[in-house]
């Protein structure tokens, strides 16, 4: 059986609550669980000590287990110190696609061919 870590929404609508729970990966996100083993409220501040609650031992059990954590709940592990978060780099990210550069290097070379007839009819006055 594949266990996940992961966040188990609860509370009203606009306003989310999460329970931290060990559960089986292929049941529902809200549906049955192995155990709880914290909370999660993002409503409060990101400095309150009641935003995240965890149960650290137990967490590291799972991790133990082999409870493979989301990459939220790992934040919640690594800001707790349980299980190191590596970071993540993605270089390509902000580069643009093949189309848009395509259509920058267009615009490029119709401004250059508008600046090259700006300047022919001021050259052929200049000479007049």
């Amino acid at each position: 059986m594949a266990l996940s870590m992961r966040l188990s929404r609860g509370g009203s609508k606009k306003r989310p609550y999460y329970r931290i729970v060990v559960a089986d990966a292929r049941a529902p996100r809200d549906g049955k669980f192995i155990e709880k083993i914290g909370t999660y409220n993002p409503l409060l501040a990101k400095d309150s000590p009641e935003r995240v609650k965890l149960d650290n031992e137990r967490a590291t059990y799972w991790l133990g287990v082999g409870a493979q954590p989301t990459d939220r709940v790992l934040r919640f592990l690594d800001a707790a110190g349980v299980k190191e978060r590596a970071a993540r780099n993605n270089p390509k990210k902000a580069e643009p696609g093949e189309k848009a550069k395509e259509r920058a290097e267009e615009r490029a070379e119709k401004a250059k061919a508008a600046a090259e007839a700006a300047a022919a009819p001021a050259e052929e006055a200049a000479e007049a």
